[in-house]
């Protein structure tokens, strides 16, 4: 019986690759090159993954002589006879033992750099095996997901910074305050490969919600935990709390809303409890509820140190439900000013918004709450569902593609179809990352390549061997054409010839990405 697709590396790649043996130039020996973010919505990156791609597919003996049948069966029904590189992979097999002949320098996972800057570079090391640096692209560009992921997490979180910083003067809490719910978002936990507009392996939808434990420590993301752990050695990565769901709530129904909410509080008396309130009227629930009939049940906890209730709206729009929930609250509960003359409600009682959260849509609801008087001590917030707006969806008019729900893991909006990813706005053109090659050794001469469309200049490459090095005033460059000086070069060899040459531990990467605001405290 065939292996399963996705553990034979020689059928991770795109179709065309399989045939580029033959396109290069009589003679070429050396293929070097390079990956990188363009530019794209943030001005940097933070470089996150590659090291879980590596161990997952490239290290120790990768090529077989049944894994080079299987590829070779395939292709030959696929795109032809006799199209297939079998004596290059035979060879890998039988003088490299099946270890590929590859180098792979890049930048330490976590470090944030500016985009326009040189990640990662590869290259061969067997000059029979020219081919095999871009045969690989198509798996190592899957790190522009979990890079993404990274980058767009770290933003939210440096967005939460700034208004705690404002309104409450302490950055106390900030690794909770963006919870992972993208678990559900995903399609499966089965490792298989599927076609979407970029591909990719699925077990890239449990790195993202590592991804964003580079930045946060809150999650119900299981399949995260479990792969920082095996991965980035991480004994645990992420925490969470008991809390209600809808069917938790409704199959008590709405006559006895009451008893649905006193039971999470006599089935959990002590630590932290989340409950959605928003099932029939997350108002009326907050006013007449937890805010009357089980306010001293409430209170009680707080006055025993039991731990917070954090209230879930789940509906409505977010800027405007989070300070309506607030005020009902405070008029309820009461409040205290903080030093920055913000309010802060009592310290039993909190808000997680969990619904329609994006890094856009942070800044309208922190805003709002602070114009309204509230510190951004009092919220905390929920990542992995969110509906198309009405006027995005009818943007679509006319479409063939209906569109119904889309979700994101972590903080990347993992879609059900193409046209809600365009939607969404965040793929790998988000960041523009691309791989291409930049320096060639054919015959003999080294030659410095490049492409410059004249129908888009932005996507100008760069020329010859490349170092990200910094300038005195700490700032990161690349230095293109073999003129960097390799003792200044920041990129590190991870890998080589099958062997994982360098590991990082995620507590090193959560270091490295942190916010400035962090920094400073």
């Amino acid at each position: 019986m065939a292996s399963p697709c996705n553990e034979n590396l020689l059928l991770v790649t795109d179709s065309y690759k399989v045939t580029h043996h033959r396109q290069y130039p009589p003679g070429t020996e050396t293929v070097y090159s390079y990956f990188e973010s363009r530019g794209g919505k943030f001005p940097e990156v933070v470089f996150f993954g590659l090291q879980y791609i590596i161990k997952r597919w490239l290290v120790g003996q990768v090529v077989t002589k049944e894994k080079i049948e299987e590829a070779k069966a395939f292709s030959d029904a696929h795109l032809g006879p006799g199209l297939f590189n079998y004596a290059g992979w035979m060879h890998i097999l039988e003088k490299h033992g099946g270890r590929l002949p590859i180098r792979i320098k890049a930048v330490p996972e976590g470090l944030v750099i500016p985009y326009k800057n040189v990640l990662v570079t590869v290259e061969n090391t067997d000059p029979k095996c020219y081919w095999l640096t871009n045969y690989l692209e198509t798996l190592l560009v899957q790190v522009w997901y979990p890079c993404t992921v990274a980058t767009n997490s770290r933003a939210q979180k440096t967005v939460i910074a700034e208004y705690l910083n404002d309104t409450a003067g302490s950055l106390a809490g900030l690794p909770f305050k963006l919870h992972d719910f993208g678990f559900r978002g995903s399609t499966s936990v089965e490792i298989v490969l599927v076609q979407t507009n970029s591909g990719f392996d699925k077990r890239l939808q449990r790195l993202v919600g590592v991804a964003h434990l580079v930045n946060f420590k809150g999650t119900d993301n299981i399949a995260a935990i479990i792969l920082a752990r095996d991965y980035y050695g991480c004994k645990m990565a992420g925490f969470s709390v008991p809390a209600a769901e809808h069917s938790t709530i409704t199959s008590w129904t709405k006559a006895n809303e009451e008893d649905a909410y006193k039971n999470m509080l006599s089935q959990f008396p002590n630590g932290t409890v989340a409950c959605v309130s928003d099932s029939y009227d997350v108002l009326n629930a907050c006013e007449h509820i937890w805010g009357g009939h089980l306010k001293e049940m409430v209170r009680e906890r707080g006055l025993r140190g039991a731990g917070p209730l954090v209230i879930r709206p789940d509906s409505g729009d977010p800027a405007t439900i989070v300070v309506q929930v607030l005020d009902v609250l405070g008029s309820k509960f009461g409040y205290e000013t903080n030093s920055k003359g913000f309010k802060v409600l009592p310290p039993y009682i909190r808000i997680l918004q969990g619904d329609g959260v994006s890094y856009e849509s942070l800044k309208d609801i922190l805003s709002n709450s602070k114009e309204h008087g509230w510190s951004a001590e009092n919220v905390s917030f929920g990542s992995g569902e969110v509906n198309p707006r009405p006027q995005d969806i009818n943007s679509f008019a006319g479409n063939s593609t209906i569109l119904r729900r889309s979700y994101y893991n972590a903080t990347f909006f993992f879609n059900l179809t193409i046209n809600v990813l365009s939607l969404q706005k965040l793929d790998r053109d988000t960041q523009k990352f691309a791989f291409k090659c930049s320096y060639a050794l054919v015959e003999g001469h080294p030659v410095n390549v490049y492409k410059d469309p004249v129908t888009d200049h932005g996507k100008i490459s760069k020329k010859g061997r490349l170092t990200l090095e910094q300038d005195a005033e700490g700032h990161y460059f690349t230095t293109t054409e073999g003129r960097g000086d390799p003792a200044k070069d920041l990129l590190v060899t991870v890998f080589e010839n099958g062997e994982l040459l360098k590991e990082y531990t995620f507590e090193e990467i959560r270091s490295r990405a942190e916010v400035p605001l962090c920094r400073s405290e």
